[in-house]
């Protein structure tokens, strides 16, 4: 029953979305992506220019995005070992989704599932068929607070949720 359902699923999505920053790789990225490659037969994985997270999102970082890239590409090397993906540069909130109906899934964290949402409402009127958006929930550390690349560069735990000792 497993393999029929993962069967179905694969069948079911041709193209794959996923996005975000990349900017320290970590367990909530590889759960994120791993998710899309399960559902997915082409993943298509949106990074944030350097201009769009500093100018609009705000955010500190530590990689630039050629460094983020491959750091990506080293992480799906690794642990997912699939070549049916490419990566494109985010220099909006949503990429390619409103161009495109290439794509016909979106799989994003439970803390972005509203955003996600939203992307149909904007798609419907740009005359875009609606697309499924697929949530994976945040992956918490081992103190009870989801993993993210702020925590890590504030050195309050590692890529694994792993709490540091200071």
């Amino acid at each position: 029953k497993t393999i029929w359902k993962k069967i179905i699923i694969l069948i079911r999505y041709k193209q794959a979305a996923l996005g975000g920053t990349f900017d320290i790789i970590h367990v909530g990225h590889l759960k994120l992506l791993k998710k899309a490659f399960d559902i997915g037969n082409f993943v298509v994985i949106g990074v944030t220019s350097d201009e769009f997270v500093i100018s609009v999102l705000h955010k500190k970082i530590h990689n630039i995005y050629s460094i983020r890239v491959g750091n990506l590409q080293k992480c799906i090397e690794s642990h997912i070992q699939s070549s049916n993906y490419k990566i494109t540069k985010l220099n909006n909130s949503f990429g390619p989704l409103m161009i495109s109906n290439d794509v016909d899934c979106l799989v994003v964290s439970s803390d972005t599932l509203q955003k996600g949402k939203s992307i149909n409402s904007i798609r419907k009127n740009l005359g875009l068929l609606p697309i499924d958006v697929v949530s994976v929930d945040m992956v918490l550390a081992e103190d009870g607070i989801p993993v993210s690349s702020s925590r890590i560069r504030s050195n309050e735990i590692d890529e694994k949720g792993v709490k540091i000792n200071k």
